[in-house]
Order: C-alpha cells, then sequence, then structure tokens
C-alpha cells in the first residue's frame, strides 16, 4: 500500500526525533568514555565535549592496578550470579503460589508482603538483625539477606495470571504436578520476563554498594562498587597538591565508572530481544 505524503512526512518526523533522543542518551556514555582516555587538562578546562583529547590510558593504569581490584572483581561477579539465582528462584515460586486462586489467604498474604514496600524496618534495625544473626563479614549475608525484591514478586504475579488455565488443566490431565506444571509449562512461557527480570536484579546487585559497605569490613570479601569508591576517597589529596589533586580526581572518577559498568552495558545486546518483550509483563492480560 503506497504511503501518503503525509505518512511520509510523520515518519520522517518520527525518525529524526527518536534519533536525536537516542543520540541525548548516548552522550552521557559517550562524553564519560571520552573524558575517561583525556588528559586531566583537558577534562577540568573543558576542552572535552564529545572526543577525546590528549589521549592516554594514566586513569585505567591506576585503577586497574590498585591492589585488590580483580579479587573485587571477582566478589561482585559472585555476588551477582548467585544472588540472582536466589532472587530468581524465590520470585519464581512466590509468584506463582500467589498466583493461583486455589491457595487459601492469598489475598491476605498478598496485602501483608505489599506492606513491605512502604513500611521498611530502616537501616538500624536492618543491621542489629544481621548481627543477633551472626551475619556480619559473611559472604552469604549478601545473598540471602537482599533474597527478594516485593515489586518483582507482585510483577511476575501478574504475568502468570496470563497464562490461559487451559494449559494448567490440560498438564494436570497428564498427571503433571505443580513443580512440573512450573518447570514445564510456565517457565518455557515466561522466559522474556524471567530475562528482564533477572536483568533488573543483576543490576541492582552489580551496583550494590550502601549495605555491602556496611556489612562487610574484610576487603577481600567487598564487591567492585565497594573498593572503587575507596579508590575515589583516596585521590582527595590535602589543599598542598592544588590543582594538581583535582586534575588526577577528575579522570580516575571517569575511568572507575567505565570500569564499573563494562560488564552490564557488555552483556545487554545479548538480552536485548527478551528484554523489549519482557518490558511488557502484565499489560496485557489473556
Amino acid at each position: 500500500m503506497k504511503k501518503t505524503r503525509g505518512e511520509k512526512l510523520f515518519y520522517i518526523f518520527n525518525c529524526v526525533f527518536l534519533g536525536m533522543i537516542a543520540l541525548l542518551a548516548l552522550y552521557p556514555f559517550v562524553y564519560v568514555l571520552s573524558a575517561s582516555i583525556s588528559s586531566s587538562q583537558a577534562v577540568v578546562t573543558g576542552k572535552v565535549i564529545l572526543l577525546p583529547r590528549d589521549i592516554n590510558f594514566d586513569s585505567y593504569a591506576k585503577v586497574l592496578s590498585e591492589k585488590g581490584i580483580w579479587i573485587a572483581y571477582l566478589n561482585t561477579f559472585y555476588y551477582t550470579i548467585f544472588g540472582v539465582i536466589v532472587n530468581l528462584i524465590l520470585t519464581i515460586c512466590g509468584a506463582y503460589a500467589l498466583s493461583k486462586k486455589r491457595v487459601m489467604g492469598r489475598t491476605a498474604i498478598s496485602f501483608f508482603i505489599a506492606l513491605t514496600m512502604w513500611f521498611q524496618p530502616g537501616m538500624i534495625p536492618m543491621y542489629l538483625n544481621f548481627r543477633d544473626l551472626n551475619m556480619l563479614d559473611n559472604r552469604f549475608t549478601i545473598i540471602i539477606g537482599f533474597a527478594i525484591t516485593t515489586f518483582y514478586v507482585f510483577l511476575m504475579r501478574t504475568f502468570f495470571q496470563s497464562i490461559p488455565e487451559e494449559l494448567e488443566e490440560a498438564a494436570k490431565v497428564d498427571g503433571a504436578n505443580d513443580l512440573t506444571i512450573l518447570w514445564k509449562v510456565y517457565l518455557p512461557l515466561s522466559k522474556a520476563s524471567l530475562v528482564t527480570i533477572g536483568l533488573f536484579y543483576a543490576v541492582h546487585r552489580w551496583n550494590g554498594y550502601f549495605w555491602t559497605m556496611i556489612l562487610l569490613s574484610d576487603e577481600s570479601k567487598v564487591p567492585l562498587q565497594v573498593l572503587l569508591k575507596k579508590l575515589i576517597v583516596e585521590m582527595n589529596v590535602s589543599d598542598e597538591m592544588g590543582n594538581m589533586a583535582v586534575y588526577s580526581k577528575e579522570t580516575i572518577i571517569y575511568a572507575t565508572i567505565i570500569v564499573s559498568i563494562i560488564p552490564i552495558v557488555a552483556a545487554y545486546p545479548f538480552i536485548q530481544k527478551y528484554f523489549v518483550k519482557g518490558t511488557m509483563i502484565g499489560s496485557v492480560k489473556g
């Protein structure tokens, strides 16, 4: 079907408009990348706008030579991978149970779970709770202590509710139990949703800083974000260093940003197709 003149103009306008929005979203990343490989003086004096100036990799050499940087990287991967696995298992189990009308007290249980989204215990009570349970300075605490997010449970529950009940009934006729139905019926249909929620969990785990800083005192157990924060703090040298302290600190900050986000940025292209589908979780119910 041939497009009218107005449709063509509208299409061109959409492409230009969305292209400008994409460039605006991309610019901060390009700027940070350019600043991280530019000279300190070029960054501070505002010479770096889009492309790098006086290219050098001194900031990356400083960051990557920091004592314990690779151990911190491994720790972060450990907390992220095993943390996401635990997150997804508990989220799936909770969402599946709450999506079933036959579960007694389902509404009341959902209500009390939802309360945790608005009424939280606060930092000090949570810390005291971890201390009393002898869970301080323990890798296991970082994984199991933050094992589930209420919002994602309800998000997954909404998706499970959109799956036709006829599929479950047909599986039961064939002799399948709840575990088999969850594994062979619900999870294959929920691949996009699981990948999306898993990505959200992974980003949260990877960027985890506050509670890991409070609960972990052993430097051999701290994740990347805590170590990079320590590096930045160490760059705040005395005022006697003058502008040189400011210059070195600026490029170090940009280099730490790039080092910390590389794994997430590298993983996104491989799961983009699932992410696009998963963003529509629960928007349409069958």
